[in-house]
């Protein structure tokens, strides 16, 4: 087993060379798997799945389900098809968060999805770093599919993987308005052809970025949205950025997921260092 290797599953190599901080702005991070649907899941299912779950994760809520969501290549917009929507007598089945104690940690499950999220409630919550979320989702990922097998529901057959920071800066540290994002983003500018328009009231950036193979294929893409908004605890203004990886698995089975988590996760932590500000990374304590 390589050195950093948990259970099966080594650990990307790139980990030492990718940027790191020692006050990172993450409010949260999700590791997900989007699968064929599991038509014969239902409500009974996630309630008997809740139980396997519930030593860890004793709060159950429900959610809207999300749609179904594939990196396309290649193709014309006009040629994916669209989606079709049929009347039926079995109402859409939800999704379902299994949500710790500390309400930090939790676990969604629908019939087409698995995810495994940390996220920021306290401000003395601590990231807990990638490796740590990705050693929750094998053992989350392993206790489902024993689950399914168990319960002859089905298998999953995973069809994208999706890689999910979002990170949370506040107006004050480095920048002094919503509407100065060039203080934040170096992928954003306010130089104008004359003085007429001045400081915007606020603005927001979407970025979309192709993630290539070893040969230069594409693999997936990296989503870049960075969104104004006020913090709930204090009200206060932040930026809310979020950097989305998504593709299909890089190989079959978990190792697949997990090739791809890892690529994905380097994408994230490199991009997001591109699209900021050498400012602000002294802010985040920039160490490599």
């Amino acid at each position: 087993m390589e050195e950093g290797a948990i259970g099966d599953y080594p650990m990307s190599a790139d980990r030492p060379n990718l940027p790191d901080f020692e006050r990172p702005p993450v409010a949260e991070v999700a590791l997900g798997v989007q699968f064929e649907p599991l038509t014969s899941f239902r409500s009974i299912h996630a309630g008997a799945l809740w139980e396997v779950f519930r030593h860890q994760f004793p709060n159950v809520e429900e959610q809207p389900q999300l749609e179904p969501t594939f990196e396309r290549f290649g193709i014309s917009p006009e040629a994916v098809p669209a989606f079709r929507f049929e009347v039926s007598q079995v109402p859409p089945a939800p999704r379902w968060w299994f949500i710790n104690e500390g309400q930090t940690e939790l676990i969604q499950v629908q019939r087409d999805r698995f995810i495994r999220n940390w996220r920021k409630i306290g401000e003395d919550d601590i990231y807990p770093r990638y490796e740590r979320i990705r050693a929750a989702f094998i053992e989350g990922m392993n206790n489902f599919e024993a689950f399914l097998t168990n319960a002859a529901v089905g298998q999953v057959v995973a069809n994208q993987c999706e890689v999910t920071y979002i990170n949370v800066v506040p107006v004050g540290d480095g920048w002094t308005d919503l509407g100065e994002l060039d203080a934040v983003l170096t992928v954003f500018s306010r130089r104008y052809s004359d003085e007429f328009l001045g400081m915007p009231e606020d603005a927001n950036l979407v970025v979309r970025f192709v993630i290539p193979s070893d040969v230069g294929e594409p693999v997936g893409r990296l989503h870049v949205e960075a969104l104004p908004g006020w913090r709930r605890s204090d009200g206060k203004q932040v930026l809310r950025i979020t950097l989305t990886a998504r593709g299909a698995p890089l190989g079959d089975g978990m190792t697949g997921i997990l090739r791809f988590f890892d690529v994905g996760r380097s994408w994230i932590v490199r991009g997001f260092a591109s699209v900021t500000t050498k400012e602000m990374h002294r802010i985040w304590g920039r160490k490599a």
